[in-house]
């Protein structure tokens, strides 16, 4: 009789109880079993989604990555997470083991950071015991690794306002905090803000991810590399992209990634289509308590919309918004380009021109819905 048999037929006699006591002192007193225990601590651990982002992030900079890629999207009451770094990777006897409870490769090393103790061999086990799915895609020892984690959003909550960036604000007494919804974006931009002296993080769709790593492979590798080589198992994690030679090639080997893209978006990349991503430190500005909210193009649309969270630190009457022409079109094809990817998921033609107006309650959207011939 195997041992999950065995288990299986302790608990009918039993009760699922005896498999999680060690001891039963009596009066309601027991000793839990090792494995229990550890169950529990995971779902301390990890409450949100935003806590299996941090602990990713912190996995990847403990394994010496100087680049973290984290693609993220929903669809339904699915969050799926692609984590892609440059770090020491995961020899492949370790592919499964480093995701049970108490495996470390930090038995000297384990140490406190600003979001607690790391080091216990807790973090991995405690995102498998949370997640729907958590795999390592792709790994190659000091050549990176692909982390793939998909959660339900009806079992492990996040937080309703994925959209809104965090506003970086230097308060009367010098010291810099944060505002705005503690979402992803928020969970990644202070880490990133925070470790920007060892480790680069990049955030976005599974696309813009896949698009600013071609650019990046496409940089640093030899032109006989990008010429000649056909396997891209040679290659670290995050050059791997950038050899590709067709849209159905560079799709292939986005997907062996964990990055799903049709081959039409891998055309949109490979022409330049979608531009690279900026780092998350290098986009954070940081502001004064009493100043006026920036007017660049860059910074005006976030810091307006951190600031609805920012507890009263700024007040905008919406009613005196007027958006500069310039700004106003350059929102517009933002709309645009987001609208391409979700045009392409449903078979819409992307070539539409959004309305952007600009009201006494707010700014109103309209995207013409035309179906693709």
């Amino acid at each position: 009789m195997s041992s999950e048999d065995l288990a299986q037929f302790v608990e009918s006699v039993t009760g699922e109880s005896h498999l999680r006591v060690e001891d039963d002192f009596g009066d309601g007193f027991v000793r839990l079993r090792s494995a229990e225990a550890e169950r529990r601590q995971a779902k301390h651990d990890v409450r949100s989604v935003e806590d299996i982002v941090i602990e990713m992030l912190r996995n990847a900079r403990d394994a010496h990555a100087h680049s973290i890629y984290l693609a993220t999207g929903r669809e339904g009451n699915t969050r799926r997470l692609v984590m892609l770094d440059d770090g020491d990777g995961v020899p492949d006897h370790m592919r499964e083991r480093i995701f049970e409870a108490r495996v470390t490769s930090k038995l000297d090393t384990v140490h406190m950071d600003t979001w607690g103790i790391h080091g216990r061999g807790m973090a991995l086990y405690a995102i498998r015991e949370n997640a729907k799915l958590a795999r390592i895609q792709e790994t190659m020892p000091a050549g990176g690794s692909s982390f793939l984690v998909e959660t339900d959003a009806t079992k492990l909550p996040e937080k309703t306002d994925q959209s809104t960036h965090p506003a970086f604000v230097r308060t009367a007494a010098g010291t810099v905090t944060v505002r705005g919804p503690r979402n992803i974006v928020r969970t990644a931009t202070e880490f990133a803000y925070i470790d920007r002296t060892s480790v680069q993080v990049y955030m976005g769709s599974a696309i813009e991810i896949a698009a600013t790593l071609w650019a990046f492979g496409r940089s640093v590798l030899s032109k006989s590399t990008l010429a000649f080589c056909n396997d891209p198992a040679q290659l670290p994690i995050l050059k791997r992209i950038s050899i590709a030679g067709t849209p159905e090639e560079f799709a292939d080997i986005a997907a062996s990634l964990g990055l799903q893209l049709s081959a039409r978006s891998a055309r949109r990349i490979m022409d330049g289509q979608i531009q690279p991503l900026q780092d998350l430190a290098s986009q954070v500005v940081i502001r004064d308590e009493n100043a006026k909210p920036p007017r660049t193009k860059k910074n005006a649309a976030i810091a307006h919309a951190a600031d609805q969270q920012d507890d009263g630190l700024l007040h905008v009457d919406p009613r005196s918004l007027k958006i500069a022409p310039e700004d106003l079109a350059a929102f517009r094809a933002g709309v645009a380009r987001a609208y391409a990817d979700l045009a392409e998921a449903y078979y819409l033609d992307e070539n539409v021109v959004p309305s952007v107006s600009v009201q006494k309650n707010g700014i109103r959207i309209t995207i013409p819905v035309v179906m693709e011939r």
